[in-house]
């Protein structure tokens, strides 16, 4: 492959891209600034912000303390959750309640596949330290199976990788333009846009993180995203002053067709007038060269089996210009998702600022004090011990030597020798120490409970809970923010598998009995036909988080309330054999060890009762069938006379007034 020639003429509208992210620099390079202190913060920074003024070196420069007690850390690592939000999927219209449920169920397969573990334990510490984090959706073509072409594809965007439109502070949709600035190595450019650039330099190590060293094998890649006049989105990708794509509307479908004729490209094996097409030349117009254009309709030549077993698509019979009759394929729109494929998640919303509160500006007070404090403490402690006071003698030892003795010739020289012990009082400090680690838990609104470390003001447990209960209020507006962010990755997700996705892609789910089902995503079952005839594409849907997944999420609390619920009778009589299976159902659907097993066992259990109840039925029937008279059945009210009779003897007998009540007939 050759380099890229790097010519000296820059094209316009690569002028106008590095014009924006100039502009965009020079109004959040502040914000990065304090990104970098909020990082140091977080990790133990030593330096110490002044206290009083002179709280310096001589010559200016400011102390550092050696022992940090890291309150941020602390207060941050309080807050991590690893529980990722479950989506949930609503539909407007009753009709749709099938499709919704496998959008919900498809969801949460991909949140099986895609690393959100590693994505939600980086986030749940970007978010309280910075503020805010960055979800980026793609489409990835070069994910391919036997079967399927493509796949989502979500990445987390730190904020230092950010280029916003300034001045835009209500969110990343009501920007005319967003930069993303991604560190990445020459060999991915040349793998992913087929651009050598061995002798181009990387131009902000800083986004990488680390040391901000530069280094020789790696780049800095910028994709800007703009919005069209059509509403659409267009992207735009350089390295340095090398341009790399340029995409009008690039959520739009791209096709190969032919230069000469305009005509889509047929896919390998289609039929073309009456022959399977294997390649090569236009099929239509013999002519050999093709170029990639913005489709807005997708040709179905052959019908496209739905999930519900009906077909759409084909071949259809129309009226050409001619007034002939024709066989033409049906045209169906292709769908867009006309959205910036970034989902900003805010710790909590401020006016004025596009990024959330940081916990780490909130208390940063509080920590500088803290190390202020501990230093002092450490001096008073290092400087705290014995001074003995002798005369002013050279012969006069303080070795450690028991029965040495001294001469002393002056009286007075002897009351000069005296022991003063230094304890090094920390009441005060010690103190206000505690006063302000208090602080600094009360502003981020942690408590104790809330910690799972003993809390003496609460002295019962439901005491506990309540205060538990606070401390989770105070939180409450981040974990519902996370939720909002989530609800909006969900339907980008959904979204962009409605656009890309041709093939069905499989869904597995476990059902109310703990079976797993299997289904397919098809995105051919979303396009229906309207009331003017023409098809459109269904994404009448509404996202957001299910709110009971964080205690479904926590195995050994349900399993808990399972027990529980068996117990108390929630499931049915619990030496019951049905209830048994069934609880042992919802027991393995939150994948208690062993549970499939036991349940496999009851429900063997079961069968062989109800078989040996089977076989004993047949027997009494066979029994009656034997018996004299061709085993005719005694008459029903002559047989409710008798029973009546033996259950009025049989009360008789038991009181001692039976009088052989056996009358004839």
């Amino acid at each position: 492959m050759e380099e890229k020639a790097k010519t000296s003429t820059i094209s316009e509208e690569l002028r106008e891209w590095q014009a924006r992210l100039n502009e965009s620099d020079a109004k959040w390079s502040k914000e990065v600034e304090k990104m970098n202190e909020r990082e140091a913060v977080y990790n133990g920074d030593r330096t110490m912000q002044p206290l009083v003024p002179g709280d310096t070196h001589l010559d200016g420069t400011l102390k550092k303390t050696s022992h940090v007690r890291n309150i941020t850390f602390e207060n941050i690592e309080s807050q991590v959750s690893s529980s990722i939000p479950q989506p949930k999927v609503t539909p407007r219209r009753k009709k749709d309640e099938h499709l919704a449920d496998v959008i919900e169920h498809f969801l949460r397969n991909e949140l099986d596949r895609l690393p959100f573990e590693a994505l939600n334990d980086l986030a749940e510490r970007t978010v309280p330290i910075q503020g805010g984090v960055g979800f980026l959706v793609e489409w990835d073509n070069t994910k391919r199976t036997s079967t399927t072409v493509g796949e989502v594809n979500v990445t987390l965007i730190h904020p230092q990788q950010f280029a916003p439109q300034p001045n835009v502070y209500t969110g990343i949709a009501d920007m005319d333009y967003f930069i993303v600035k991604v560190p990445t190595t020459k060999g991915y450019v040349e793998r992913r846009y087929g651009v050598l650039l061995e002798n181009e330099g990387e131009s902000e190590p800083d986004v990488r993180g680390g040391d901000g060293s530069t280094s020789d094998r790696n780049l800095t890649l910028y994709i800007g995203y703009k919005l069209n006049e059509r509403g659409g989105i267009d992207r735009y990708t350089w390295v340095n002053d090398t341009e790399l794509e340029n995409l009008k509307d690039y959520q739009a479908r791209r096709q190969p067709v032919c230069k000469s004729c305009g005509k889509v490209k047929p896919l390998p094996g289609q039929e073309v007038n009456g022959a399977a097409y294997s390649g090569g030349a236009c099929p239509w117009c013999g002519g050999k060269d093709w170029e990639s254009k913005t489709q807005d309709f997708e040709e179905l030549y052959a019908p496209v089996q739905r999930s519900d077993g009906t077909f759409i698509g084909g071949m259809q019979e129309t009226v050409d210009e001619n007034g002939q009759i024709v066989q033409v394929p049906v045209r169906i729109p292709y769908y867009r998702p006309d959205r910036y494929p970034i989902i900003l998640q805010r710790s909590v919303s401020v006016f004025g600022q596009l990024l959330g509160n940081s916990d780490v500006d909130m208390i940063r007070d509080q920590q500088n004090t803290s190390n202020r404090i501990e230093q002092k403490i450490i001096d008073r402690l290092m400087k705290a011990g014995t001074r003995i006071t002798l005369p002013d003698r050279v012969d006069l030892r303080t070795d450690p030597e028991d029965g040495e003795r001294w001469y002393i010739g002056d009286p007075r020289a002897k009351s000069l020798i005296d022991v003063y012990d230094f304890s090094g009082n920390l009441q005060y400090e010690l103190t206000y120490l505690a006063q302000v680690y208090e602080e600094a838990r009360q502003i981020i609104g942690i408590t104790d409970s809330f910690q799972g470390r003993q809390d003496t003001t609460a002295t019962s447990g439901k005491a506990k809970e309540f205060s538990a209960a606070q401390a989770a209020g105070r939180l409450e507006s981040k974990r519902v923010m996370k939720n909002a962010a989530y609800a909006e990755l969900f339907e980008t997700m959904f979204k962009f598998w409605l656009a890309y996705s041709d093939e069905p892609r499989p869904v597995t789910y476990k059902d109310s009995t703990g079976e797993t089902m299997y289904e397919e995503f098809n995105r051919y079952d979303f396009l229906e036909e309207g009331e003017d005839g023409e098809l459109h594409w269904n994404d009448q849907f509404l996202f957001s988080c299910d709110t009971s997944a964080p205690l479904a999420s926590n195995r050994e609390a349900m399993w808990q309330e399972t027990r529980q619920n068996l117990e108390g009778g929630a499931f049915g009589d619990p030496t019951d054999l049905e209830t048994l299976i069934l609880f042992w159902a919802k027991m393995e659907e939150l994948h208690y060890p062993g549970a499939a097993q036991t349940k496999k066992h009851l429900e063997e259990k079961a069968q062989r009762q109800e078989e040996m109840a089977a076989q004993q039925a047949a027997q009494q029937a066979d029994m009656q069938g034997d018996m004299p008279g061709g085993g005719a059945g005694v008459p029903d009210e002559l047989a409710a006379a008798i029973d009546a009779q033996a259950q009025q003897d049989a009360m008789n007998a038991a009181s001692g007034q039976a009088k052989g009540l056996y009358m004839q007939q």
